[in-house]
């Protein structure tokens, strides 16, 4: 049994606890509890209140805490040591004084937390200090929460939850309109699809987090910012522990690069012994951090205002088909409505600015077709895709709205966009999506690329009536002011701009290489 003294900075009541060595943590240059003493239960003390000294001792070896000043180790045999020169390990150990954590309250963020700032009395008899060391950054924790649309229920009891973990502050930032305005609609506008099928959700809302993450940091004065990664996939930043396969730590660390060279990052699991779902659960268990998972539940997802992806369970085997209570945005296209409904998208320069007429902000209107478009089934997809790192991964997408303006996008551009253009614009886009896939939103390339996207769809104004039925998406009609149709030259009928004699000349021009490439073959 450990004797604590505590003398509160706001009364001159000494109180002397016996409290297990276990029991005990050091937070923020504060003493806390992992499990709070009866006695303080009975006098109604907080953790919080124990400020100034705090003397641990034990048959001799005791720890003293000043906790204005630092924090200070005093050891038997008169031998006295500074736990925070101790802890200045290799790297960044000890190094740190504030980290700006992402944090979504799921379960591999949550035990991040403890694991950044803990150094736990029980170890230091156990293991020594050095040891403890190598095991805690011993720094101050920021959680910061990003709310991009992944729903009211995901941001509710989270600053309890980032508190309890141990964290000295939850910031949380609504991101909704710049993710859809900056980030989803410059991809839109450049006809953006990794590999066939992706519409790049996940991609495209790591580097918004990123960036305002690095505002945070500037604004609380935190040195270093953390994620809750592993090591396999792209975006290097999953938010949950579900599936091995989740994204890595590319695309998070690739802005913190762009954007501030000079903060440091944290990646747990490329640290730690954790090496999955139930060791982290067990972890969280032992030091009283909330679950907020069971080791029953099968898939990891990752949501936000433009879609939702599943992975692991059964979708790691592609020959299995999804289940229909995996879906969470869209109705089965069988259950869907039997009659068709109609919605019109009205674009300005490539981009939507209206539905059904009414004009609606960027993050509303895509709320307003995500609702229209799941109630259809719009927008399920099923893909293998080819991860950064080089393995194959299976997973399946929810994107009801991005599938209607996608749609909307390219028949308008059938108008306004001529063939050498539509071809140029194609092309570059298989380019620009494979940037923002690897995490590259802040390279150079795909700026400079966006701006030519920009440049030529200048004119891509107008509007597009859709058809949606049962899972599927068909154009109904489309108009534009500027475009390049015409049906006085289009139509069958004899035209004074196009004449029908001049066909022959242009293709004896036209097949020239083929007829000069034949008669060297037959010896004409």
């Amino acid at each position: 049994m450990a004797q604590l003294r505590a003398i509160s900075s706001c009364s001159s009541i000494n109180l002397s606890v016996h409290v297990p060595k276990s029991d005990l943590m050091l937070c923020n240059n504060n003493v806390s509890f992992s499990k709070k003493p009866a006695l303080f239960q009975e006098l109604g003390a907080r953790n919080s209140e124990l400020q100034g000294d705090a003397v641990v001792s034990n048959k001799g070896n005791g720890l003293r805490v000043h906790c204005n000043t630092g924090i200070q180790a005093v050891l038997s045999h008169d031998k006295a040591t500074e736990v925070s020169e101790v802890t200045k390990a290799k790297g960044l150990r000890g190094k740190l004084n504030k980290v700006v954590l992402a944090y979504s309250g799921g379960l591999d963020t949550s035990v991040i937390v403890p694991w950044l700032w803990a150094v736990k009395f029980s170890q230091l008899n156990q293991i020594g200090l050095n040891d403890v060391a190598r095991e805690n950054y011993g720094c101050e924790v920021v959680c910061f929460t990003a709310d991009v649309g992944q729903g009211v229920g995901e941001l509710e009891g989270l600053e309890q939850k980032a508190r309890a973990s141990g964290a000295c502050q939850l910031v949380v930032k609504d991101l909704q309109e710049e993710f859809v305005r900056d980030f989803i609609f410059p991809c839109l506008r450049a006809g953006a699809i990794y590999e066939r099928k992706y519409l790049l959700g996940t991609s495209m809302a790591r580097p918004v987090i990123a960036k305002a993450m690095v505002d945070v940091a500037k604004e609380v004065g935190a040195d270093a910012v953390a994620h809750g990664c592993t090591g396999k996939g792209n975006d290097q930043a999953c938010l949950t522990i579900r599936s091995n396969l989740c994204n890595t730590h590319v695309r998070f660390e690739l802005t913190f690069f762009a954007l501030n060279p000079e903060l440091n990052v944290v990646a747990p699991w490329r640290e730690w012994d954790i090496t999955g779902r139930e060791d982290a659960i067990e972890y969280a268990k032992k030091h009283n951090v909330p679950v907020p998972v069971t080791k029953k539940s099968i898939y990891s997802r990752d949501r936000n205002l433009w879609h939702l992806s599943h992975e692991g369970d059964i979708l790691e085997d592609p020959a299995n088909e999804p289940r229909e209570d995996m879906y969470m945005m869209s109705t089965s296209p069988e259950a869907a409505p039997d009659k068709p409904e109609y919605v019109e998208i009205g674009m300005v320069s490539g981009l939507p600015v209206s539905v059904n007429g009414v004009k609606l902000s960027p993050a509303s209107l895509l709320s307003k077709l995500n609702e229209i478009g799941g109630k259809h089934g719009i927008g399920r997809i099923d893909m293998v895709e080819n991860r950064l790192v080089g393995m194959k991964s299976r997973g399946v997408y929810e994107t009801p709205g991005g599938t209607i303006l996608f749609t909307a996008a390219r028949e308008l551009e059938s108008l306004t966009l001529d063939r050498e253009t539509m071809q140029v614009k194609d092309s570059l886009a298989l380019k620009y999506a494979e940037l923002v896939y690897a995490g590259r939103w802040f390279d150079p390339l795909r700026e400079s690329m966006d701006a030519f996207m920009e440049k030529i769809t200048e004119k891509t104004n107008g509007s597009v009536r859709l058809k949606l039925y049962k899972g599927s998406v068909s154009v109904a009609s489309r108009t534009s002011p500027n475009s390049l149709y015409r049906e006085d030259i289009s139509s069958f009928e004899s035209g004074q701009i196009y004449d029908q004699a001049d066909a022959a000349g242009f293709i004896r021009l036209y097949g020239l290489p083929m007829r000069v490439r034949a008669m060297l073959e037959k010896g004409i």
